[in-house]
């Protein structure tokens, strides 16, 4: 990774020249990805007061031959973002530079450069205005620029146990969501789990068909949906459970980035979704295997009373305004980008995405509201060394960093793609339990058992 500070700035090249166009044009090339894990993009940011019409505009690399035209009716508003995947028109290489044309080809209007590869993104720090620094990829959303501070110990006991029997699940154990005296976890081979209590381990309900985890599908009853995480409602699994899924598994080479809702009453060893939200196209384009990994559900009482703030609408977020939904709104992380996204997924199948958040990492595996201490666990895998963020809704209704933990001394960096809160009935003492699943079942074991603090 190149530090972009001082001399070494210059040594690398980089460089965001000023526009040559006249002085009216507010457009800026604002964040660069060239990694891979994110097809190639370019993403625009207008600086102005005004909206632009940016049909017909012309992307180019360092080539004149390389031609990626905006389509007819693309417009950007005052202070937004636009990402373009440019891939398929050209690539964009190690050392190399994205220009920005006006629809003659020539009206050259804004121009970066750089001499190094993203890692994982080049973003304008400030959005429209600063030089490129290495950022988190935010494709459509506020550039990463601001300072982290640093990780600090688990807050809980550093103490970990296992929480399974050996060797009951196998690899492939990923989400995580308690609800009470019931653990479902979401195996990513197509799999859902109603686990319950055995002393102090979790194991597969004998009852209505869990013994064995019950196989999941699309809508048509076809497809293994590659199921990620797991979440549910203020319904409780009563309305419903709900997955986050990258792609389906019987063709894993396309992105099928979805939210299916399931109902778990039945007592068939197979679920048929009831509703697929496919959300492919409203996202920058990532590997299949790089797409939806974590899901939570926030209400929308707790996000009003936060004074959330709704992207789409530019104002405060107000529920009544999508009609008959969830009642809240649901969270998915992306694991190619570790970036955030917050859903309004309506009950007739459509949606609004109304939030874009940054994790700050460069990849997320798990998302856990959880309420008693009104805060986002962002959790990374082996990728990050473990390490576990905090978000916290700030003054202007965004989420923003509340806290980085390292991983409990006393766990190995294992690849923990799940992870779940106990609620406020298990304080005892001002720590709860929380839970781990381990895709890789190191050891013989995919669920681990720890505490933090209430």
């Amino acid at each position: 990774m190149v530090l972009l500070f001082g001399p070494m700035l210059a040594a690398a090249a980089l460089s965001a020249a000023p526009a040559d166009a006249a002085a009216a044009d507010t457009v800026r090339v604002n964040e660069v990805v060239t990694t891979g894990s994110v097809n190639d993009s370019i993403e625009l940011y207008n600086t102005g007061s005004a909206a632009v019409d940016i049909s017909g505009w012309i992307l180019k690399d360092d080539k004149d031959s390389s031609k990626y035209k905006i389509a007819t009716g693309t417009s950007l508003a005052a202070g937004a973002a636009k990402a373009f995947d440019v891939h398929s028109a050209f690539g964009l290489g190690d050392s190399d530079k994205a220009r920005l044309y006006r629809a003659d080809g020539s009206t050259l209007v804004d121009s970066v450069s750089w001499s190094t590869k993203s890692d994982p993104s080049w973003s304008r720090c400030p959005d429209g205005a600063g030089a490129l620094k290495s950022a988190a990829v935010t494709l459509g959303a506020p550039n990463s620029c601001g300072t982290t501070t640093g990780p600090v110990s688990w807050p809980g006991s550093g103490a970990v146990s296992t929480a399974d029997a050996a060797n009951v699940f196998g690899e492939d154990l990923s989400g995580l969501y308690q609800e009470g005296g019931v653990l479902w976890a979401a195996q990513n081979s197509g799999k859902l789990w109603r686990l319950v209590r055995n002393g102090s381990n979790w194991t597969p309900d004998t009852a209505n068909g869990w013994s064995k985890g019950k196989s999941v599908h699309y809508t048509n009853g076809s497809g293994t949906p590659d199921d990620e995480g797991v979440t549910l409602t203020g319904s409780g699994s009563a309305g419903g459970v709900f997955v986050s899924t990258e792609r389906d598994g019987d063709a894993s080479g396309t992105s099928r980035t979805s939210v299916l809702r399931y109902d778990v009453s039945g007592t068939g060893t197979s679920l048929t979704a009831t509703r697929e939200w496919n959300l492919t196209k409203d996202l920058p384009p990532v590997d299949p295997n790089l797409g939806f990994e974590g899901i939570t559900w926030i209400s929308d009482d707790t996000l009003t009373a936060a004074g959330f703030a709704d992207a789409s609408t530019g104002s405060a977020y107000t529920p009544s305004h999508y009609g008959s939904h969830t009642g809240g709104v649901f969270f998915v992380s992306v694991e190619g980008t570790g970036m955030i996204y917050g859903y309004v997924l309506q009950d007739n199948g459509s949606f609004t995405r109304i939030a874009s958040v940054s994790s700050g990492m460069s990849a997320v595996m798990e998302l856990q509201w959880e309420p008693q201490a009104s805060r986002l666990w962002v959790v990374c895998d082996n990728t990050c060394d473990g390490q576990h963020r905090t978000m916290k809704i700030n003054a202007a209704g965004a989420f923003a960093p509340a806290a980085v933990y390292n991983r409990p001394s006393g766990m190995s960096n294992y690849n923990n793609e799940g992870f779940s809160v106990a609620g406020a009935d298990e304080c005892v003492s001002g720590s709860k339990p929380v839970y781990w699943s381990d895709d890789g079942n190191d050891g013989g074991h995919a669920l681990r058992r720890g505490t933090i603090t209430c």
